[in-house]
């Protein structure tokens, strides 16, 4: 069952052009953030919202969190139109902006959290046990009467997360959950979303830039450019079709390398050792690192994860966009 319907979401905004010299007035454009958009999020599921900066994928998350009114189409979320019907909407969502808190910066969390009680009218009891649950499960126990500017990055988020699911929301939005986070708390916040999902159903929207987030969290992928929906599949698939060229760092010991590399694989120095770019779909990974350890003794290898920009950089390339 479809929690969330969008058809044909239309979205423009009225901004001034730079002025140009000798005009007192800057003359104003049209700028459509969104052309006609369509999808569809079924109960429970974990969707990943990709795309680069100034794609839409924030106009999209505030229309459907009830912030904004589109210029066109519909959209339903639980039964709801999100911005026609907001103090009901609100009940059933959870958001949490990687750069914008909800929690109050001078008091202790605690104190934060008792007001968002009697904001969403959570009964006592409720209240104490999802606290209870939330603190447990994001190690936050220790942090209570701490005041939030006080906190590391990474016990901010998590804070943050508590503070937005204390109402037991429905469907969350999670815009760049884990920016400035270290490995440690990359790692954590990501298993506890993917607990939450797994024990309560939730439905979590995640936008973000990390792939790595993707990967671990998101089956499902819809990518997002210039306005318009250019993917909606499996991860996996959008991989094949557009993550052909990877890349490979290694360093050898003092001994120089006997490297003999296939045909299509470009090798550069680096400050730190050498950098070689191939595709998999013609020299499989683990025949190359094979290549590479009978060359030489390894000091160092990183396999480059797969990388945002550079997937959309040959989405819009294919689609001549």
């Amino acid at each position: 069952m479809s929690y969330i319907e969008v058809r044909n979401l239309k979205k423009d905004f009225v901004v001034k052009k730079k002025r140009e010299k000798g005009k007192v007035l800057r003359e104003k454009e049209t700028v459509s953030a969104l052309k006609g958009v369509s999808f569809s999020v079924d109960e429970g599921e974990l969707v990943g919202y990709i795309g680069p900066n100034g794609a839409g994928k924030s106009t999209t998350v505030k229309i459907l969190s009830g912030i904004l009114t589109p210029d066109g189409g519909e959209v339903s979320v639980g039964g709801i139109a999100p911005w026609k019907d907001r103090k009901r909407h609100v009940k059933n969502i959870g958001v949490v902006f990687g750069q914008r808190s909800q929690l109050w910066w001078d008091v202790p969390i605690i104190d934060s959290y008792n007001l968002l009680k009697d904001i969403y009218r959570i009964p006592q009891k409720d209240y104490e046990e999802r606290l209870h649950e939330l603190a447990k499960a994001l190690d936050l126990e220790p942090l209570m009467r701490t005041p939030l500017r006080l906190l590391s990055l990474g016990q901010r988020m998590r804070a943050e997360l508590c503070g937005s699911l204390l109402h037991r929301p429905k469907l969350l939005f999670l815009d760049e959950p884990t920016i400035g986070l270290d490995a440690v708390s990359k790692l954590a916040l990501r298993d506890f979303l993917k607990w939450e999902n797994k024990e309560y159903g939730t439905t979590i929207m995640l936008t973000t830039h990390d792939m790595e987030d993707i990967a671990a969290l998101c089956s499902r992928v819809m990518v997002l450019g210039h306005g318009q929906k250019l993917f909606d599949g499996k991860l996996s698939d959008l991989l094949e079709r557009f993550d052909t060229v990877r890349k490979v760092s290694v360093k050898y010991g003092a001994e120089e390398p006997d490297l003999k590399l296939p045909e299509g694989v470009t090798c550069k120095k680096t400050e730190d050792g050498l950098e070689l770019s191939y595709e998999p779909a013609k020299l499989p990974t683990a025949k190359l690192l094979d290549i590479l350890q009978d060359a030489g003794n390894i000091r160092e290898l990183t396999l480059q994860p797969e990388n945002t920009d550079h997937l959309i950089a040959a989405m819009y390339k294919e689609l001549d966009l």
